[in-house]
C-alpha cells in the first residue's frame, strides 16, 4: 500500500514541526569534532532515524514531521497513513526532497531574488500560522463567556418530542395513498379540522393517525415524529410545534406538504453544565478571531487606491 504525500508540502511541514524557516544561506562549516559513537546517539532516547550528507534528523524530529503531515490529512485516511510503509515513503521523500535543497544552497540558488521572495513568503506563512496556533490555545472562555452565550442562545439546546397527522392536498409532493382520493386545499383543510375536533373531543391520535395519515412512514407508527431540535423541520411546522405546551394538540399547519395536526408530547431544553463543552468549541474560534483582529488593529494598513481601488 502506498499513501499519496505531496511533495509540494513537506518544506511546509517541515517548518511548522521545527517552528523556523530554512536557512536563507548554506550554514557555516562546522569544527572538526570526533564523531559520537552509536550508542551514544541510541542511549539519548532519540537516535538519530535519517542521514542526508551531512544533515541527521532524529526520531522525535521525523515524528513531528510524520505528525504535521497526518494532520493536513483527510480524517478517512488518517489511519491508512499509521501503516510503517507510509513513514518509510515519507523517509524516502524528505530525503530525495534534502538531497535536492543542499544541492541548491550549494548552487546558491538559495541567493536568488525569486528564492529569498518565497521564502520571505513562507516564513511569514508559518510565523503567522504559529501565533494563529499559540492564541488558539491560549483562549480559555471564562465561565462568564460560556453563560453568555448560552443565554443568548437558547433555543440552540432546545428539542421537542413530536407527532403529527398530515392530510395532502392536490400539488403535494408527498405520494397519494393507493385508494384515496386526490383533496384541493379546502377539502384536505376541512379534513384536518375535522380530524383534529375528534381528538380533542378524546379522539385517539395515534389510531387516528394510523388511520388518516398522509405520511406514511410516521403514520404507521401513530404519526410519531421523535425528537427533534430547531432547523430540522419546515419554517411553518417547526415554529408550531416549538410553541404549542406538551399533548396541547394544534390548529392545522399548512405547509407545501399539506395540513398538519400536530402534537409535542415532550418540550425539554439543556441545561447550562450539559452544553459547556459544547460552547467551549463554538466560541474558542471566534475569540482567537477577536484576538487576530485587536493584533490587526494596532499596525496600521494602506492601500494605493490608484493600483488596487477602493
Amino acid at each position: 500500500m502506498r499513501i499519496s504525500l505531496h511533495f509540494s508540502g513537506f518544506l511546509l511541514a517541515m517548518m511548522l514541526a521545527w517552528g523556523q524557516a530554512p536557512p536563507a544561506a548554506p550554514p557555516a562549516k562546522p569544527p572538526a569534532a570526533a564523531p559520537k559513537p552509536a550508542a551514544t546517539a541510541a542511549s539519548s532516547g532519540d537516535p538519530v532515524v535519517l542521514t542526508i550528507g551531512a544533515e541527521k534528523i532524529t526520531k522525535s524530529q521525523f515524528e513531528q514531521i510524520f505528525e504535521q503531515i497526518v494532520a493536513q490529512m483527510p480524517p478517512e485516511r488518517r489511519a491508512a497513513a499509521q501503516d510503517p510503509q507510509a513513514k518509510r515513503q515519507l523517509a524516502e521523500q524528505l530525503a530525495e526532497l534534502k538531497v535536492l535543497a543542499q544541492e541548491g544552497r550549494r548552487e546558491k540558488i538559495d541567493q536568488t531574488p525569486e528564492a529569498k521572495a518565497q521564502l520571505s513568503m513562507r516564513t511569514d506563512q508559518v510565523v503567522a500560522g504559529l501565533l494563529f496556533q499559540q492564541i488558539s490555545k491560549n483562549v480559555k472562555p471564562t465561565p462568564a463567556d460560556l453563560q453568555a452565550y448560552y443565554d443568548a442562545h437558547q433555543s440552540e439546546w432546545e428539542s421537542v418530542t413530536a407527532r403529527h397527522i398530515l392530510i395532502r392536498m392536490t400539488g403535494s409532493a408527498v405520494p397519494l395513498r393507493e385508494g384515496q382520493k386526490d383533496l384541493s386545499d379546502a377539502d384536505a383543510l376541512a379534513k384536518a379540522q375535522d380530524l383534529r375536533a375528534k381528538i380533542v373531543a378524546g379522539g385517539n391520535f395515534e389510531e387516528i393517525a394510523k388511520a388518516e395519515s398522509d405520511d406514511a412512514g410516521s403514520g404507521a407508527h401513530g404519526g410519531a415524529l421523535g425528537e427533534f431540535t430547531r432547523g430540522r423541520m419546515v419554517p411553518q411546522f417547526e415554529e408550531t410545534a416549538f410553541k404549542l405546551a406538551v399533548n396541547e394538540v394544534s390548529e392545522p399547519v399548512k405547509t407545501q406538504f399539506g395540513y398538519h395536526i400536530i402534537q409535542v408530547t415532550k418540550h425539554e431544553s439543556k441545561k447550562m453544565d450539559d452544553v459547556k463543552a459544547e460552547i467551549g468549541e463554538k466560541i474558542g474560534p471566534e475569540m482567537a478571531q477577536k484576538s487576530v483582529d485587536a493584533i490587526k488593529s494596532k499596525t496600521p494598513v494602506t492601500f494605493d487606491q490608484t493600483y488596487f481601488g477602493k
